[in-house]
């Protein structure tokens, strides 16, 4: 079986599990599925089936790669963007392992199709200060444009207006050459967070697509 096949048949046995939502919401009365409530059963219903899912997690993109064991080259990649959190009394590190344990979680939830409230979970709606609230509104982009200097701004604007001007041109290669080219992390984020949502999906697109001719 290829990958898309086993991955179906290890969603449809996880379908088959009884799995109970530890987490709660107490302030809109819902409960929800922690990482620890499902990744057991898919981990041995993986090893059943040959498969295995890796997550990595870049500047801009958190991965989970689900591979068919018998040919590491068949496999699927599930992204989410990154984001940040903002825990208060938490330093940074816990911060960031906040942030990848939820990323965790909805990757996981997307490649095995499994069903959620809607909502956000375990955020109270009016303060603000849960992580799920802080994940969804904070941006990893946010203020990195200040940061840099007259100069550097000036040429991550221009640098921007190639990267459009060549998507314009249905030439995403070359969009996405351009984008590699700049190699300083915070002059990245800074490009990225001057392009919509399109452009950066082609950007990704292209990104995966290098990654799998990589593989």
């Amino acid at each position: 079986m290829n990958v898309y096949q086993k991955l179906q048949q290890a969603r449809i046995r996880l379908q088959g599990k009884e799995l109970k939502k530890s987490g709660h919401n107490k302030f809109a009365g819902y409960s929800y599925f922690e990482l620890g409530d499902f990744l057991p059963s898919i981990q041995e219903i993986f090893n059943e089936t040959g498969l295995c899912g890796t997550i990595s997690f870049e500047l801009e993109f958190a991965t989970l790669r689900v591979t068919n064991v018998e040919d590491p080259l068949d496999y699927i990649i599930f992204s989410s963007p990154m984001s940040s959190a903002a825990l208060k009394g938490c330093h940074e590190v816990q911060n960031l392992g906040a942030v990848q344990t939820y990323l965790r979680r909805y990757l996981w939830v997307t490649a095995m199709e499994i069903v959620e409230h809607d909502a956000v979970d375990a955020a109270e709606p009016t303060e603000g200060k849960k992580v799920a609230q802080s994940i969804k509104k904070a941006k990893p982009t946010d203020g990195m444009m200040e940061s840099l200097s007259e100069d550097r701004q000036k040429a991550i604007h221009s640098i921007s207006r190639s990267i459009v001007e060549k998507l314009a041109q249905d030439n995403e290669w070359g969009a996405y050459e351009i984008y590699v080219e700049v190699k300083d992390n915070d002059e990245k984020a800074a490009l990225w967070s001057l392009l919509d949502s399109k452009q950066r999906a082609a950007l990704k697109a292209k990104h995966e697509a290098e990654m799998a001719g990589a593989a």
